[in-house]
């Protein structure tokens, strides 16, 4: 299984970069409708939507969300759309923390408007750091921290993880891990401070901003599984050989992006 994944993700990586680095914008942002509608058609799934035709119409409903993203994008600030999906995940993290108790979003066509909170602002995000000088460097860093958080989170957990994290919706998961990828964190940040030449005032906010990214990241991770385990699934789908589905390698990202970017700006102006 672990040899699968390492392959997998050896060919995920380089072709995520060439899309950040070898893109246009025009077409950076075609690459992300791609990906936002692959998530979405399993995200009807974790919705509790199992027809063709229902999951379907819920890719021709984002797909719609998507195009309109197109045309007002110039005329929208990032800054207006994030904060929303921040707030959102706030919510979130009350839900992994009440599981397994439900609550509304037990509803199929809750899910549904959920899915448009998580894909949406994941989108925009991305398409924001793109759009910004030097935003190409932002989206390797973010990707950095999250595949950082991820690996230092596996290696740390499988050498010294005791403690659930959350037991009732991924009992994988430990706290020793979750330590270990905020150290992955530090590290990145630190390196990329010194090879950014930060002044010391925004490499301590850097810092703060990936630990925060990093634990957020985990948010995201903790909602789709919650999401899969009151529907029964283990992966969003089978698409990727052993990662699962689309969802399953930027669940992280859906959830660390809106505030990553929002804090970077701080880093920046400070």
């Amino acid at each position: 299984m672990l040899k699968q994944r390492v392959i997998t993700a050896l060919v995920l990586a380089p072709l995520a970069l060439f899309g950040v680095f070898g893109l246009p914008l025009s077409s950076f942002m075609y690459l992300m409708d791609a990906v936002v509608l692959v998530a979405a058609w399993e995200w009807a799934n974790l919705s509790g939507y199992k027809s063709q035709k229902a999951r379907g119409l819920y890719v021709l409903a984002a797909a719609a969300v998507v195009a309109l993203m197109h045309l007002i994008y110039s005329e929208m600030s990032v800054y207006t759309v994030l904060p929303i999906a921040v707030a959102a995940w706030s919510i979130a993290l009350l839900w992994v923390i009440r599981f397994p108790l439900t609550s509304v979003w037990e509803s199929r066509w809750v899910r549904g408007v959920i899915g448009v909170f998580v894909l949406i602002p994941c989108w925009v995000a991305f398409v924001g750091m793109k759009a910004a000088a030097d935003g190409e460097i932002l989206i390797l860093l973010l990707f950095l921290l999250v595949w950082g958080a991820d690996v230092g989170a596996y290696f740390s957990g499988k050498r010294f993880g005791k403690t659930k994290l959350a037991p009732h919706v991924s009992p994988g998961k430990t706290r020793e891990g979750l330590y270990g990828g905020l150290v992955a964190c530090f590290v990145v940040s630190v390196a990329f401070a010194v090879f950014a030449e930060l002044s010391v005032q925004q490499a301590v906010l850097l810092i703060i901003l990936s630990l925060l990214t990093g634990l957020v990241s985990v948010l995201g991770d903790l909602f789709e599984s919650m999401l899969k385990r009151h529907r029964g699934i283990k992966d969003s789908s089978q698409l990727l050989p052993g990662h699962g589905g689309v969802l399953d390698r930027i669940d992280s990202l859906t959830a660390a992006s809106p505030l990553f970017v929002l804090g970077m700006q701080y880093v920046v102006f400070a």
